[in-house]
């Protein structure tokens, strides 16, 4: 069957459907969503019910588009005092770690041409673009499976692994594009390759954040009269932040993300709404980026490229994946051996590694059909492999990290006053504190809710406090909030603002 204008809308709800329905029966199981949203596309595909997409253009505008509105919801769910602490270890991982794997990976990949000719042959050039198609991690990977279950990490395992990911494209996306250039031309110049990779970088990161800056500036100060406008306000900013800085000759992948980052750690108007709209359209775009995925490849031929790919694959899985993050990690005492295990573990390949693979085929670089097949066999192992077994690995690893407070009161504040903190009641407390009229409060803070064996309640000055209930404070400003919980005693609290 052909994609036409008449089918299309009937093919795409079909196609929503069952990728929505059959991600729930795999969440049963484990499986991760997107590997399930690949799975569907290659059923429809030209060798299942046969629908007809073989445009690797069309793939890369959607994988592009897709992974502008994934990068900016994914920095803008990231609290900038989350990645502070691990901000040099994410840079490094996603910089330098993303050159050693594709050059670790490049010379097994050449190693492999020269022992089985028979199988694959490629040029030395050849196997390191195909290395650095795959050098990233996936962040609609790590994003999705990271939170999807819930995972609490130790050691700021989470933000580091959301940062790395979020941030390594960049430089997986140059690398490609120069190693393109060199086997498609005939002479280029090493001082301009490198001068490129600086010039993406800077572009990318300072764009990114002034687009941010105006972004948050033009939301508070607009005067929409629907509310429903400003979310697609905000997106035409996205998908203005990563054009004008590829425009301008900088990393539209790096701007889109520091532009999330800016948005969601400013106050913003409707900002609550705003995030939900970008969870929606970010669970959109992946199932989207899949499917096309899925339709655009034929199975008969990941076939042909299997013993390769799985080579490929456990090498990356068990040498070279680690080898980069415990060099690079070499320096930063704060993660043990376990830790670097585990962060290892969580190198998930999945629609980065082959949109980039598109970019060969769009090239027309030789074997670039072979590279695209590899890449697509080794994100199924990636997924299957890895996406399946993180949350056994951690807890394998002891790096499961309960918090003393789940967020347990789901409370809609105005835009302008939403600080909230979460206890739960220790016994020097209730001591201290037998009833909620002998709290001593500061101006500006009060006890807004409780919650007791699972019974939500509100409390007056009578109300007996015992051991073990859950007290929502709230207050105009986190200092106060803070100043409170330090003047009372109280340790483990946990802050959410609006």
């Amino acid at each position: 069957m052909i994609i036409s204008g008449e089918n299309f809308l009937l093919i795409a709800s079909v196609l929503l459907f069952f990728s929505i329905v059959a991600g729930k029966t795999g969440y049963r199981f484990g499986v991760p969503a997107l590997l399930i949203f690949l799975g569907v596309g290659m059923v429809f595909g030209s060798e299942g019910f046969g629908l007809q997409f073989s445009s690797f253009k069309q793939a890369q505008f959607i994988g592009m588009t897709a992974l502008s509105v994934i990068l900016f919801s994914g920095g803008m769910d990231t609290k900038s005092s989350e990645i502070r602490s691990v901000l040099i270890e994410g840079i490094v991982l996603s910089t330098l770690g993303v050159m050693l794997t594709a050059l670790i990976t490049g010379l097994f990949i050449y190693g492999m041409v020269k022992l089985f000719p028979n199988q694959v042959y490629m040029s030395f050039a050849g196997c390191l673009l195909l290395a650095a198609v795959m050098s990233s991690t996936d962040s609609a990977s790590v994003f999705s499976i990271l939170r999807s279950k819930n995972l609490y990490l130790a050691k700021n395992l989470r933000p580091l692994l959301e940062l790395e990911s979020g941030s390594n494209d960049p430089m997986a996306y140059m690398m490609t594009i120069l190693l393109i250039q060199i086997l498609t031309s005939s002479g280029v110049s090493y001082d301009i390759m490198l001068w490129t990779l600086v010039i993406q970088f800077v572009l990318g990161i300072v764009f990114g954040y002034l687009i941010g800056r105006l972004a948050v500036f033009v939301m508070n100060i607009i005067n929409l009269d629907y509310s429903a406008l400003y979310s697609i306000l905000l997106l035409a900013f996205v998908l203005f932040a990563f054009a004008f800085t590829d425009l301008v000759g900088g990393n539209g992948y790096l701007a889109v993300y520091i532009a999330g980052l800016v948005v969601g750690n400013n106050k913003m108007i409707y900002k609550k709404s705003v995030i939900t709209f970008f969870d929606g359209l970010t669970w959109l775009f992946q199932i989207i980026m899949f499917l096309v995925l899925g339709l655009l490849v034929n199975p008969s031929e990941l076939i042909k490229v299997w013993i390769p790919a799985i080579g490929i694959g456990i090498f990356m899985i068990l040498i070279s994946r680690p080898l980069t993050v415990f060099a690079c990690l070499l320096p930063f005492r704060k993660f043990n051996l376990k830790a670097k295990a585990f962060i290892s573990w969580v190198g998930l390949r999945g629609a980065v590694p082959i949109i980039f693979a598109t970019y060969p085929c769009v090239a027309k670089v030789p074997y670039a059909d072979t590279m695209f097949n590899i890449v697509f066999f080794i994100t199924i192992i990636s997924l299957v492999v890895q996406g399946t077994t993180v949350p056994a690995s951690a807890k394998i690893l002891g790096l499961i990290s309960e918090p003393e407070n789940i967020k347990d009161f789901a409370v809609e504040l105005p835009e302008d006053m939403a600080i909230t903190a979460e206890y739960k009641a220790d016994e020097n407390f209730v001591k201290a504190n037998p009833s909620a009229g002998s709290i001593d409060f500061i101006d500006g803070v009060s006890l807004m809710m409780m919650k007791r064996d699972d019974k939500f309640f509100v409390p007056n000055a009578k109300t007996v406090l015992k051991k073990g209930d859950k007290l929502l404070f709230i207050a105009s400003k986190e200092e106060d909030l803070q100043d409170f919980c330090a003047k009372a005693g109280i340790e483990n609290y946990e802050i959410y603002t609006n």
